[in-house]
């Protein structure tokens, strides 16, 4: 029976380790042509002699002042985005839960569209700690009045959805009121990597590369989490504890990248789900696939969104809502389905 077990094992491990791969290759092809567009195509020789340090300088600069930050932001905002939506949806046990139904995204922008419009010399910095407050002072709400003797994730989205509905009245009112510096909060809404510098990066990088790996380290947990509260009090986890730390961390990670890139939508929502379609919904295989088809996306998103119209850029927000859209009505449908 032993030998039986392993052998069932075995073919959907090797599958993990070859999705991986794929996955990773793809993401490094994507970011060597995105290396090379641009509105100076540079070709990958170049690339390379700029890298090892005898390139053209004016090329290394533009690559690795301008172009190299925005690649990794994008794969970083990819990996945070969709790692946090697998944990609000196993931890809702609902299919379309997201960090946007938390009003997590509302609330980080709420706060960053005040700024933008209301102290509009704020440096960068300031903007994003705002944000990064916003969202975390949003979670605390939604948290404190989904509590209840516990909480139950039925009455935590609805309130994450009222909550959301509210700050999200606040941004239009605040545009509304807005003349000179309603562009500047309308780029920021919409998602953009554009002139993200290495010190965005470095600020989003600590969030990503702490709160990922806690949230693999507690995958079994998750799983336990996903059957149900009974089920897993009965297995003997602490259910309020491990739900507590697992979305204060998908929180944590969806306001830090929020508050660099501004809002972007669906990727919570979408790559959880054709994640699970690939490997299952064991979490310590889902996490690390949904990490790298988030990379993958956003990074997909940005290429599109600046080869479309150049030298216009579209921002890889509206082009991740374009994408991602009809994916959420094909997802109503199928639940309706059930």
């Amino acid at each position: 029976m032993q030998t039986v077990n392993k052998t069932k094992k075995q073919p959907s491990r090797f599958k993990s380790v070859g999705l991986f791969i794929i996955l990773s290759v793809l993401i490094i092809a994507l970011s060597v042509i995105s290396l090379s567009l641009g509105d100076i195509n540079i070709p990958p020789l170049d690339i390379i002699t700029s890298f090892i340090g005898i390139g053209d300088p004016d090329l290394t600069s533009i690559l690795v002042e301008f172009r190299l930050p925005r690649i990794l932001l994008a794969i970083l905002t990819g990996i945070g985005l969709a790692v946090s939506g697998v944990v609000v949806q196993s931890i809702m046990r609902n299919p379309l839960a997201s960090p946007d139904t938390l009003g997590l995204s509302s609330g980080s922008g709420l706060a960053a569209v005040a700024v933008t419009i209301l102290l509009p010399l704020a440096s960068p910095s300031v903007l994003s700690v705002a944000a990064f407050a916003g969202g975390s002072i949003v979670f605390v709400i939604v948290y404190l009045l989904a509590y209840k003797k516990g909480v139950e994730p039925i009455r935590f989205a609805l309130i994450g959805v009222a909550v959301s509905a509210f700050c999200s009245s606040g941004i239009h009112l605040l545009i509304s009121k807005a003349n000179p510096n309603v562009n500047a909060a309308l780029i920021w809404l919409s998602g953009s990597l554009w002139g993200r510098t290495w010190d965005q990066l470095i600020g989003l990088l600590p969030w990503v590369v702490i709160l990922v790996p806690l949230i693999w380290l507690l995958a079994a947990r998750l799983d336990l989490i996903h059957l149900g509260d009974e089920v897993a009090r009965g297995l003997g986890a602490r259910v309020e504890l491990i739900r507590l730390v697992l979305l204060a961390s998908a929180v944590a990670m969806t306001a830090a990248v929020v508050s660099v890139v501004g809002t972007i939508g669906f990727v919570g929502l979408i790559i959880p789900h054709v994640a699970k379609r690939l490997v299952g919904p064991r979490h310590k295989q889902l996490i690390p696939t949904a990490a790298l088809l988030g990379a993958l996306f956003v990074l997909a998103a940005d290429l599109i969104g600046r080869g479309i119209a150049p030298p216009i850029e579209i921002p890889a927000g509206l082009i991740i809502g374009i994408i991602g859209a009809p994916y959420f009505l094909y997802l109503l449908w199928r639940e309706s389905k059930k």
